[in-house]
């Protein structure tokens, strides 16, 4: 772990309690069964990339800062033997905690690989994996949710460099547009597929990614995500991977419906 610098010492166990404190407790709906977030604004699958982009929020770790939060993260673990309700509530008491002190791109650290903490299906963290197999011995837990954060924060910062990488080039016609946007979508389609091994709900982290994708270029996030859920509709599913002709179908689709043109098919 290389030595980095992070700004504003402070308790952060104090910050997380004040934040948990101050939102309400009682959910609009219920609480389903791996969720973790208070509300909404701490669900990954539905914060705007402006909340989530690694260039716009910096983040920092050094051994010192490692060492303060798995020792605030251990003296919250519940007690061996506690039930669901508990070792629920501390994955909820980390996601406000961490986002209490980094902000609320945090609130993926559990957005595991076969499982659907972040709100939205399956994930891309291996280093967390459901409450009841991830939660045991103080410091080893302490130490899974800082592996686990330190891997979404990876993620987050993989997907700014392919964003990058695929977004369109300023001053480029709608038929070049559409076929850089054809591109990327059908590029990071497959990442994602790669990446969840196409499991229970993949194409929600799916949705999450082309949607971040478009407002990386300039879209709002209510225009991207209405465009990447008419372009999907419906047509991925759970434990299926979708087929070459399916990935290129959506992908033409989401492109189409975004620039009215269809791509050059010689580049």
């Amino acid at each position: 772990m290389s030595p980095k610098q992070i700004k504003g010492a402070g308790n952060l166990r104090a910050k997380g309690a004040r934040l948990w404190h101050d939102r309400s407790v009682v959910l609009p709906r219920p609480f389903w069964r791996n969720a973790t977030a208070i509300n909404d604004e701490l669900a990954p699958a539905w914060l705007p990339w402006s909340a989530v982009d690694p260039d716009r929020i910096a983040f920092v770790w050094n051994d010192e800062e490692d060492s303060q939060v798995a020792a605030t993260i251990a003296s919250m673990v519940p007690a061996a033997g506690a039930g669901w309700e508990e070792k629920h509530r501390f994955t909820t008491e980390v996601t406000v905690l961490l986002a209490a002190r980094y902000g609320r791109w945090t609130c993926g650290w559990h957005w595991a690989v076969g499982e659907g903490g972040g709100g939205g299906g399956d994930g891309v963290v291996t280093s967390w994996c459901c409450d009841s197999h991830s939660i045991g011995e103080r410091a080893a837990t302490a130490d899974k949710v800082i592996a686990s954060l330190l891997e979404w924060r990876d993620w987050l910062e993989e997907l700014a460099e392919r964003f990058a990488q695929l977004a369109p080039p300023s001053g480029a016609d709608a038929e070049e547009r559409s076929w850089h946007l054809e591109r990327a979508a059908t590029r990071l389609v497959t990442v994602v597929v790669d990446r969840t091994g196409a499991e229970c709900g993949w194409y929600g982290l799916c949705h999450t990614v082309l949607t971040w994708f478009l407002s990386s270029t300039g879209m709002g996030p209510e225009a991207a995500r209405d465009a990447v859920e008419t372009a999907i509709g419906g047509r991925f599913e759970s434990w299926t991977q979708p087929s070459p002709m399916l990935v290129e179908n959506v992908s033409e689709g989401l492109a189409v419906g975004l620039t009215g043109e269809r791509a050059y098919r010689d580049r």
